[in-house]
């Protein structure tokens, strides 16, 4: 790959890297028969929708957007969707392109469930087992207190002495608690799911265990993973789902950027590149995170310290400081690595900064511009 032609920034999708990771995920799909889906929300790269398809089950929606990209692109594949709460107006295409609905609450499950069952779909309900495996990241724990993500089992029995044909409505419980985790906190999560819902279970079809696993992280417990699997379907004939978003393109793409400007102060060195933290790789400030850049090190590891930043008026467009073995200048160009997840689906244009445009790396080492964007995507943003 010629590095100088690229157009910075520019996101970089790695097909061989893709693919490893579908190989993983087939892996498991194969020796435990359960269903793997791509969670779209991390990537919708859907010009690789093909090569996926080759390999997973289908694609989970957050939205009728999403559930359209994947039912247009993934059109032989399963095609699910959760939402917290659905619009009545939207629940008409929802149930033509969809086969598994899932709902967030016994009070939307009632309300919609009898016709999406009418339509063919497979009906559940997203559950909360109120079992927190986070550290540090509370924005992104489905189980903490006050959630308004999931049905807990107080809501679910009370729903029941609401609703008596409750149950007939169900064809499984999903839950979702997870976020870049290895599989023992699956397995806590599920004992305490077994231990709330148990006698539910042997009524159900299937269970689905929703996303956040690492699957194919160097060192994930995958035979852990396994017996958890093995687990539902032998305890109870449940067939099981997962829904990976980040691990299908784990390490999967780069962001490629230039040096605008080098500035010396008193108390640092500061590169202001054509990318920004808040445009185009917004986790580094939501999490926050410092993201992996090629051939560096941490502040004071190597001889020459930089803090790398954006080109916004936002004073805390600041991606984080890195070592170097030797200067900075204007026109080097940066590779950042494992940015095809929650990059694309999550940048804007904030200060009319211009997305990046999209390359893939062709698995024969040619790189192919899939998406570029100009002005006018701008424009229609606003």
């Amino acid at each position: 790959m010629n590095i100088s032609s690229l157009h910075t920034p520019c996101y970089v999708i790695d097909s061989a890297a893709l693919r490893r990771n579908l190989s993983i995920l087939k892996e498991v799909m194969d020796s435990t028969e359960a269903h793997i889906l791509l969670a779209q929300k991390a990537f919708s790269c859907y010009g690789l929708y093909p090569m996926i398809a080759e390999y997973l089950s289908g694609a989970t929606a957050s939205g009728l957007f999403e559930a359209r990209l994947s039912h247009e692109f993934m059109p032989s594949r399963e095609n699910h969707i959760f939402s917290p709460a659905f619009k009545e107006e939207e629940m008409p295409e929802i149930l033509d392109i969809c086969d598994h609905i899932v709902f967030n609450s016994v009070k939307q499950l009632v309300r919609f469930a009898p016709i999406a069952r009418q339509k063919g779909l497979q009906t559940g309900l997203r559950i909360n087992p109120e079992k927190s495996t986070q550290e540090g990241h509370a924005i992104y724990d489905p189980c903490a207190e006050g959630s308004r993500l999931g049905t807990t089992i107080e809501e679910f029995e009370a729903g029941l002495k609401d609703y008596p044909d409750m149950l007939g409505l169900l064809d499984g419980l999903h839950f979702h608690t997870l976020c870049e985790q290895d599989s023992d906190d699956l397995e806590l999560t599920l004992d305490e799911f077994e231990t709330k819902f148990q006698k539910y279970l042997p009524g159900m079809k299937w269970v689905n265990f929703g996303g956040g696993h690492h699957i194919t992280r160097p060192g994930y417990d995958i035979d852990r993973l396994k017996r958890c699997i093995r687990r539902m379907q032998t305890g109870y004939g449940l067939e099981v789902y997962l829904e990976p978003g980040e691990a299908i393109a784990l390490n999967a793409g780069y962001l490629y950027t230039k040096v605008l400007e080098v500035q010396h102060r008193k108390s640092l060195d500061i590169a202001i590149l054509d990318t920004s933290a808040a445009c185009h790789m917004p986790d580094v400030l939501e999490m926050p995170y410092r993201p992996p850049l090629k051939d560096s090190g941490e502040a004071g590891e190597k001889n020459f310290t930089y803090r790398l930043a954006g080109p916004t008026c936002l004073s805390g467009d600041v991606i984080g400081d890195y070592s170097f073995d030797s200067p900075l200048v204007e026109g080097d160009i940066l590779r950042f690595d494992d940015m095809a997840i929650y990059s694309m689906v999550k940048n804007n244009t904030f200060n009319g900064m211009p997305l990046p445009e999209i390359d893939i790396l062709e698995e024969d080492g040619s790189v192919r511009t899939w998406k570029r964007f100009g002005y006018e995507d701008f424009k229609s943003r606003l």
